[in-house]
C-alpha cells in the first residue's frame, strides 16, 4: 500500500488498466445474458457501466470476456464488490467493481499475457512520447 500526504491509502494489487472490452454477464438464476463493456481492468478485477437495477454487492455474477488476441472468451466468475451511480439523475447507469474470484485454468494464461502485453504497450509508448491511455 501506498500513502500519499497521509490521507489516502491505496488498496489495489495490480494496476488498473483503462481497456474497454465486450463482457457478457449473467445474474444468479436469472439466466438472462447482459452485455457491457468495461470502463478498466486488471489482473484481479474489473469496472463496468450497467443499467441493470438486479445488481448488488456480493452477487457472483458468470462473466465471459472478449479478448481481442483470443479466439474464444475468457470464462470467469465475479464478485461484485461494489456499485454506485454515475449521476444524481433516476436513471442513471451504476458502475460496478468486480473482484474475478475465479478463471477457468485453460483461460488463465491467455488473460494475464494479455494484461501484460497492454502494460507492454503502455511503457512502449512512454518511452517515445505518446500518450495513448
Amino acid at each position: 500500500m501506498v500513502k500519499i500526504k497521509d490521507t489516502f491509502v491505496e488498496r489495489r494489487k495490480y494496476v488498473r488498466l483503462l481497456t474497454p472490452l465486450g463482457i457478457a454477464y449473467t445474474v444468479p438464476g436469472s439466466g438472462n445474458i447482459r452485455q457491457a463493456i468495461t470502463k478498466n481492468i486488471s489482473a484481479d478485477g474489473l469496472r463496468f457501466e450497467t443499467t441493470d437495477p438486479g445488481l448488488e454487492e456480493a452477487m457472483v455474477l458468470e462473466i465471459k470476456l472478449d479478448i481481442p488476441t483470443a479466439p474464444n472468451p475468457i470464462h470467469a466468475k465475479g464478485k461484485i464488490i461494489w456499485k454506485k451511480k454515475v449521476s444524481l439523475e433516476d436513471l442513471a447507469p451504476s458502475d460496478c467493481g468486480v473482484e474475478l474470484i475465479e478463471i477457468e485454468e485453460d483461460n488463465k494464461n491467455t488473460f494475464l499475457k494479455f494484461l501484460c502485453d497492454l502494460i507492454y504497450d503502455i511503457g512502449k509508448d512512454a518511452d517515445s512520447g505518446k500518450v495513448t491511455r
